[in-house]
């Protein structure tokens, strides 16, 4: 029928798993279009930071995590297809275009643009030289390293003012650094920052620099209408923390040279989403537009979809080639608002309805048999450790738990993931294995006991090539989103080589560790015994610094 792998080929391929990428991917699968939706980072988005979204119409108060989680259900409900990858790059002289990932290229004829944007940087000295020492730009991931410390932030909207908030929870003291006169974020919001009493707030006021040893010791900052300079350094050799929320640049790196940008970077459009190049629609924060709220996302993303309908169905006609239908579930998903799913007994306990269903689709693509091998120390969290393990092991007889007798040491406890025989996977965490690491770990028994995650030739070729050994000690969060990417594809070098072992560790339960390396900010890693790197890698990113 045609020239191309018709797996691997669809109607429309979505980049970009946030509202506004998670709507069209919604409507374009209701309308029986094959679509898949591609996310390198976190599926929901940036609003995923968002604690509660009061605004949203015909939703009670909720979570940016519960309301775009049900998004991309009712969007899997309809047969949209999901891949969390990096998008590479796009060809799309032709008909069919092609869109290659660090997993793999896929085929389409539409594509929608839902990329969004992501933390802007100011440029303040000091700033990126800190980064990860001190300066971080997500208080969800990083705020807990700064309990009992003072902590500044910069900026004025929104994000700022909510975080500032939410900063509070761990700080001593907030103090907001605001270079225009006032918040310009809605006055509610505004308002309930203003009235917290742990929260200082100078106005016209930007920050010079940033500097200090391996983590920060200072910080000045100048009041742009009195000329007034203020160095802050805390007593006694303290550390503090910087958190910068000064807007998102828009990602449109991806259609430079192939859509028309705006001189801002973001992506120009007509009223039906619709980009200069046919074929090729764009959605949310990444367009021009006076109001950036998950609303406005929903609007574009449906609304390109809808024009997509359109396009799709002439390329059918003209080409001849038309995608196989997507596979509606049986079932749609409770809505957020819905009694959790009943447990299925106690031992599962510890897993939701969403979590076993999970559970089960990994362990029946398991080969081979596993061993979890639990090192537990004298902490209360060895226990919490072992009946996570032991709970797992009881979901299927390809795991079982070999447990050793507590000991007092800085590395446990941990579980190694072992083969039947006892030869090690190179997969090992230190803590207990929940939050946003759970599907990591899962995906790291899968990666173990099986064919795994499919990785481009290039990368298994590199893989092939490491000849000496090497070892990454990954630091992490459980309330990090960005941390289980790094983690995955660590473990799924480590899996591939035997030469590549990975530690990955909680630093809420090794703070040694996090002085060690003076970690504020995660993910970290380090290679060997070299310097601490911040920030998500996947398998490409890692293999090059390796």
């Amino acid at each position: 029928m045609s020239e191309y792998n018709m797996k691997d080929f669809y109607d429309v391929i979505v980049i970009g798993g946030g509202p506004a990428g998670l709507t069209a991917g919604l409507y374009l699968a209701r309308a029986c279009y094959r679509v898949l939706i591609v996310e390198k980072e976190k599926w929901g988005g940036q609003i995923t930071i968002t604690s509660e979204v009061v605004n949203y119409p015909g939703s009670a108060p909720v979570s940016g995590t519960q309301l775009t989680e049900q998004m991309r259900k009712q969007a899997e409900h309809f047969g949209a297809e999901f891949l969390m990858a990096e998008v590479t790059s796009l060809d799309t002289a032709d008909d069919v275009r092609t869109v290659h990932t660090n997993k793999g290229d896929f085929h389409c004829f539409g594509l929608v643009l839902a990329t969004g944007a992501h933390p802007r940087m100011i440029g303040f000295k000091g700033e990126a030289e800190y980064k990860g020492h001190g300066v971080a730009y997500c208080a969800t991931c990083d705020g807990e390293f700064f309990t009992g410390k003072e902590v500044f932030v910069v900026g004025g909207g929104f994000a700022a003012a909510e975080e500032s908030v939410f900063l509070t929870k761990y700080a001593s003291h907030v103090t907001m650094l605001i270079r225009e006169p006032d918040f310009t974020c809605a006055k509610a919001v505004a308002d309930e920052t203003k009235a917290n009493e742990h929260i200082s707030i100078h106005y016209n006021t930007e920050v010079v620099e940033v500097s200090g040893d391996s983590i920060l010791r200072k910080i000045v900052y100048k009041n742009n209408e009195t000329g007034e300079v203020t160095t802050f350094s805390p007593e006694g050799g303290d550390t503090f923390g910087v958190f910068v929320f000064a807007g998102y640049a828009p990602s449109t790196e991806l259609v430079k040279g192939i859509a028309e940008i705006n001189e801002q970077g973001y992506i120009v459009t007509d009223r039906s989403q619709k980009t200069s190049l046919d074929g090729l629609y764009a959605a949310g924060d990444v367009c021009i537009k006076p109001l950036r709220q998950v609303v406005t996302a929903t609007g574009d993303g449906a609304l390109a979809a809808t024009e997509l309908e359109k396009y799709v169905s002439q390329m059918h006609k003209k080409t001849g080639i038309v995608p196989e239908q997507p596979v509606k579930r049986s079932e749609m998903h409770a809505p957020v608002d819905a009694a959790p799913a009943e447990k299925t007994a106690d031992k599962n306990e510890l897993f939701s309805g969403d979590m076993l269903a999970q559970l089960h689709t990994v362990f029946d693509k398991l080969e081979e048999p596993l061993v979890l091998h639990v090192f537990p120390d004298t902490r209360a969290v060895s226990e919490e450790l072992a009946g996570y393990m032991d709970s797992l092991a009881e979901l299927t007889d390809k795991l079982s738990v070999t447990k050793e007798a507590p000991a007092d040491d800085p590395e446990r406890p941990f579980v190694r993931v072992e083969k039947k025989d006892g030869a090690p996977t190179g997969v090992t965490f230190h803590g207990v294995p929940g939050g946003h690491e759970f599907t990591s770990f899962v995906l790291g028994l899968y990666n173990s006991g099986s064919a795994g995650q499919r990785i481009t030739d290039e990368a298994r070729a590199k893989i092939a090539a490491i000849d000496k050994d090497t070892h990454l000690t990954i630091c992490v969060s459980l309330t990090c989103t960005m941390c289980p990417e790094l983690v995955t594809s660590a473990q799924r070098i480590a899996t591939l080589s035997e030469h590549v072992t990975t530690d990955v560790y909680d630093l809420n339960h090794f703070p040694a560790l996090r002085e060690r390396y003076n970690v504020m900010s995660v993910p970290c890693f380090v290679i060997n015994d070299g310097a601490p790197m911040f920030g998500k890698k996947d398998v490409d990113e890692l293999l090059t610094l390796i």
